[in-house]
């Protein structure tokens, strides 16, 4: 990959500043390197991914193992000229998929958004495209700029395994009593402590506020439906996990209440399979270039 040289891209505290590109030097003074300096003022552009993450490691970059980052931040690169770091609004895990990530970088390049996305999509695998990209204020960050996200949990439910759309979701071979799982979503909704819901991380805080969960379809295909304002390691599949035992009769309903107050993973269900997970979307205030 051929990196344009003598370009220095600074951390998100810098955004907006002023970098320098190094130009050839004045080879009329053989005892003195003259280097002439251009000044250009770095652009913050968002970018709005889909991908299908069933071939990879999740979305933050490893050592050893392919990532959504990594394919972007490669072909990225390679279409600006320079190194970039994608700053991305959550790190998706291994096998979830997504509609609407969103992520932004720093960039001097003048490539202007309505064809950059296009040029991007020429350099990276064919399972990740960029659907949009703005130019967005210096202070914009995909991650903390976010007010809130929305997950899709896709199930399928008959007797047979499903061919077509396998990667995409869960397979359940019994059937489920969605009244009773719509009943158990709704309990999820308001402010809570989902530390229940959760794999164990470092958190600190695991209060968070659920503004909408439901379940919408019918016959053989099912679709659990979550927004908040923030969600803990694998707290949708948990939830998930949860519901489709309530779903099953293992348990009522009402036994979400029980396992906000109580707080122990160990008394919810399962985690989910990550396959059938989706971001579909993640929300901001108006984020329009500043001019």
């Amino acid at each position: 990959m051929a990196i344009a040289t003598g370009l220095f891209i600074g951390p998100p505290s810098s955004c907006g500043a002023i970098v320098a590109d190094s130009g050839s030097l004045d080879k009329g003074a053989p005892h003195t390197m003259i280097a002439r300096m251009s000044e250009r003022r770095l652009r913050n552009v968002k970018l709005t991914v889909e991908y299908d993450g069933t071939a990879y490691h999740g979305w933050q970059r490893q050592a050893d193992a392919p990532t959504i980052q990594q394919a972007l931040e490669e072909g990225i690169a390679s279409i600006v000229g320079h190194e970039v770091t994608l700053y991305g609004s959550g790190r998706t895990d291994a096998g979830v998929h997504a509609i609407g990530q969103v992520a932004n970088f720093h960039t001097n390049s003048a490539i202007p958004t309505d064809r950059l996305h296009h040029a991007i999509n020429t350099a990276i695998p064919r399972d990740i495209a960029v659907v949009r990209a703005d130019d967005v204020p210096d202070g914009f960050h995909a991650r903390y700029s976010a007010r809130s996200k929305t997950y899709r949990y896709s199930i399928c439910c008959r007797p047979v395994r499903p061919a077509v759309g396998a990667r995409d979701m869960h397979w359940v071979r019994s059937q489920l009593d969605v009244g009773a799982m719509q009943d158990g979503a709704a309990r999820l909704v308001g402010e809570h402590d989902f530390a229940a819901f959760q794999t164990a991380s470092d958190v600190a805080n695991t209060v968070r506020t659920v503004s909408r969960a439901d379940f919408v379809g019918a016959g053989e295909s099912l679709y659990f439906t979550v927004s908040a304002n923030g969600f803990l390691y694998n707290m949708v599949r948990a939830m998930v996990g949860t519901l489709i035992e309530i779903g099953l009769g293992k348990r009522e309903p009402a036994d979400i209440e029980r396992l906000l107050a109580c707080g122990d993973r160990t008394q919810a269900g399962p985690t989910a399979p990550a396959r059938g997970l989706c971001l579909m979307r993640v929300e901001y205030e108006d984020v329009t270039r500043d001019t």
